[in-house]
């Protein structure tokens, strides 16, 4: 969705404003990194790729169309990185081997911490395939609407509903077991 204040940043950034940059930087620079935090599950990766797309925001803002959707371009060019990354790493096998040892926590920068529940979700959502976590992470912790999130992946509405649904379902089938615990324990009168 584009509001007036979106359309005029556009404009500005268009111009090469750098103050609308600084602005767009401000707006979504920890979403931004938030998102690629969670497809990396690694935070050295996450500020790479966090720099590197704000370094292509500020090389390609003048190609920037009047009617773009900043944040639904903004959040293209992070899985982008992510995605060249994913190839690279691909066939740097060392990355695999330390990804498997990897155990840091990954919780977005000023996210609220909420205990088990907080660390459960976390772990439900590292889980998933990545095509499952990028929808969820989009409109979920993102808030992108889903017209938004289907043009970052690239996408059209139909599918990216048909995915978020899936990934829903697959989100609640891993979480699954801490209900049906949280359940039992609430029957006996535990706290």
């Amino acid at each position: 969705m584009t509001t007036p204040d979106a359309a005029e940043l556009v404009e500005r950034l268009r111009t090469g404003d750098r103050a609308a940059l600084r602005k767009a930087y401000a707006l979504y620079s920890d979403r931004i990194f938030g998102f690629l935090l969670r497809l990396t599950r690694r935070r050295d990766v996450a500020e790479d790729l966090h720099q590197e797309t704000w370094v292509s925001v500020s090389r390609n803002v003048h190609r920037l169309a009047e009617d773009t959707d900043l944040a639904a371009w903004l959040f293209t060019i992070a899985r982008n990185k992510h995605r060249s990354w994913r190839r690279w790493a691909a066939l740097d096998f060392t990355r695999y081997v330390f990804d498997a040892f990897e155990s840091e926590s990954v919780s977005a920068p000023g996210a609220p911490d909420t205990g088990d529940d907080l660390v459960a979700l976390e772990m439900a959502l590292r889980a998933l395939p990545e095509a499952h976590r990028e929808v969820l992470l989009l409109v979920g912790v993102e808030g992108l609407e889903g017209t938004q999130a289907a043009d970052v992946l690239g996408i059209k509405p139909e599918a990216f509903r048909q995915r978020l649904s899936r990934a829903r379902a697959a989100l609640s089938e891993a979480l699954e077991p801490r209900m049906n615990k949280n359940s039992s324990m609430l029957q006996r009168g535990e706290p």
